[in-house]
């Protein structure tokens, strides 16, 4: 039976990393393609990385209840469209989604069966340094980005699983155990 899998954390603690690996290691996973007003970042493509909306068109599709979560994240709007989600389980596969933790919370509120993993970075300190390390945004973005997530830290223990992300392929293992146990899969990828 397939399911929803929601991985939410602080910008910056290697969601996207983990969730690549994970679904290089378990196969009949599907990426959920978040929607977003930012600009593309260099080498980010429409359809395949996010679906990039005006402003006017993403309140549009809000209006039209086309998200299943959408929410506003260092100034550009983010969301998961209904259309996603339910195409990819229509089709019997397991949909993940790459998340903010204020849309978790609106997948949990619209489908309680979501499985929801929350990633935490070691330390605040080392956040701040992949951050940067990222070369994406500005001193000044990135001191908004933290002030976030130290908001977001403290919802942790709100998550059904909790990863933190201090060695990755140790994180990653963590996550396809997760995600094989609440499949019914076999806990090695050697399996498949």
């Amino acid at each position: 039976m397939s399911k929803v899998f929601v991985i939410t954390g602080p910008s910056g603690v290697g969601k996207g990393t983990l969730i690549a690996e994970l679904l290089r290691r378990v196969s009949g996973l599907e990426l959920s393609i978040s929607a977003t007003t930012r600009q593309p970042r260099d080498g980010e493509i429409g359809g395949r990385d996010y679906h990039f909306l005006s402003a006017e068109e993403f309140d549009r599709r809000v209006k039209a209840d086309d998200f299943l979560e959408f929410a506003t994240y260092s100034g550009s709007r983010y969301g998961t469209l209904r259309s996603e989600v339910r195409d990819q389980l229509a089709a019997d596969h397991s949909v993940v989604l790459e998340i903010e933790v204020q849309g978790a919370r609106q997948v949990r509120a619209a489908m309680r069966e979501s499985i929801q993993v929350f990633i935490a970075p070691p330390s605040p300190g080392i956040l701040r340094e992949r951050l940067r390390a990222r070369g994406t945004d500005s001193a000044e973005a990135i001191d908004v980005r933290l002030e976030v997530a130290e908001q977001e830290l403290a919802a942790q223990d709100e998550f059904a699983y909790r990863i933190v992300n201090d060695d990755l392929m140790r994180a990653a293992g963590e996550l396809e155990e997760i995600v094989r146990t609440e499949l019914g899969l076999p806990l090695h990828s050697e399996a498949e």
